[in-house]
């Protein structure tokens, strides 16, 4: 860890034994433009899919190819806010980006983080019974058809493309559905982060919905 004076003051606990640099030296090492003065190295430790699937998981984000790093630590904050189990991110912007980590939020340390080939995820997800929904606002099914078919009851895997390319055509045949969020008003889209936060709250709400009619008295 590194420190500039002003942040040995201003937070003794945290900077404790921490390597004295100057304010210059900090901007240096600064993603932001206005830094905090605390620099810290850390070791990335990033959770093997198999041990997310080993733990039965009902509710995944999958990002394929992410542009944005922004946009990355956005999803992670909104996965982590609906009780996703895990984020998968295939390809594209790392999730440790400053940038990422910055609009996570803190949720880049609550969730697990899985980085894994896109071609090798969908038969795993597959075989292991989890259901992989694909955003997208070309497919013919809405979100609302699909919830009211009993498809987001089940454990469900969303997959998110970049913001200016979308999925892969090849990867929405791959997938079990290909959905879209109904657009009710005379906006043409919704951004990537728009979008993942109405696609994993419905995952999320069918869920608990499902737990608390099972939890029901003469219900299965």
């Amino acid at each position: 860890m590194f420190a500039t004076e002003d942040a040995l003051d201003r937070h003794p606990e945290l900077t404790r034994g921490a390597s004295v640099i100057s304010a210059k030296d900090a901007a240096a090492l600064s993603g932001t433009v206005t830094p905090q003065g605390i620099v810290a190295v850390c070791r990335i430790e990033l959770t093997a899919l198999d041990d997310v699937l080993a733990r039965a998981p009902r509710l995944l984000a999958v990002l394929v190819d992410p542009n944005e790093p922004g946009n990355v630590g956005t999803v992670i904050r909104t996965a982590d806010a609906a009780g996703a189990d895990a984020v998968v991110v295939c390809g594209g912007a790392d999730p440790y980006n400053g940038k990422a980590v910055r609009a996570s939020a803190g949720s880049v340390f609550h969730l697990p983080l899985v980085e894994a080939a896109v071609d090798e995820l969908l038969p795993r997800l597959h075989a292991t019974g989890i259901v992989t929904l694909a955003a997208t606002g070309a497919a013919d099914a809405d979100l609302d058809e699909v919830d009211a078919a009993g498809v987001l009851r089940a454990a469900n895997a969303w997959l998110f493309g970049s913001e200016p390319h979308g999925l892969a055509a090849d990867l929405l045949g791959s997938a079990d559905h290909a959905v879209r969020v109904p657009l009710y008003g005379r906006a043409e889209s919704l951004n990537l982060a728009a979008a993942a936060a109405v696609c994993l709250y419905a995952s999320a709400r069918a869920h608990r919905t499902d737990t608390e009619r099972r939890a029901e008295p003469n219900n299965p």
